[in-house]
């Protein structure tokens, strides 16, 4: 079985090994294995690292629009409210799933796993 490229299992919230079950049993949780395959999804722990991509990469993008609208046209401030607080909302939850199934895809492509001290 050829594993899939894990950039595009993760687009599409497939598992990382065979690239056809579902990653995902609700938005964010995690299924316990797929259900194709039946790869447990026990090994992945992707902790808060998508969170900190999604404020890094969407922080730059709704902040770069804001700034371009308020130097080019300059609104009031519940300008600014009405259009960039559902932008953050929609861009933040938008970013969150696919980045967190990259980071599993990641972590089974590279096979991380949690450091061990040798005795």
């Amino acid at each position: 079985m050829s594993q899939p490229f894990p950039t595009r299992a993760a687009l599409f919230g497939k598992c990382p090994q065979c690239g056809e079950g579902k990653l995902f049993e609700g938005f964010l949780k995690l299924a316990p294995a797929c259900d194709q395959c039946g790869l447990d999804y026990g090994f992945a722990d992707s902790g808060d690292g998508p969170a900190v991509f999604v404020i890094l990469l969407a922080g730059c993008v709704v902040l770069g629009l804001a700034l371009w609208v308020e130097l080019a046209f300059e609104p009031p401030y519940w300008v600014h409210l009405v259009i960039f607080l559902p932008l953050t909302v929609i861009v933040c939850l938008g970013m969150l799933r696919p980045l967190k199934s990259f980071m599993v895809a990641m972590q089974y492509h590279h096979k991380a796993e949690e450091g061990r001290l040798e005795k």
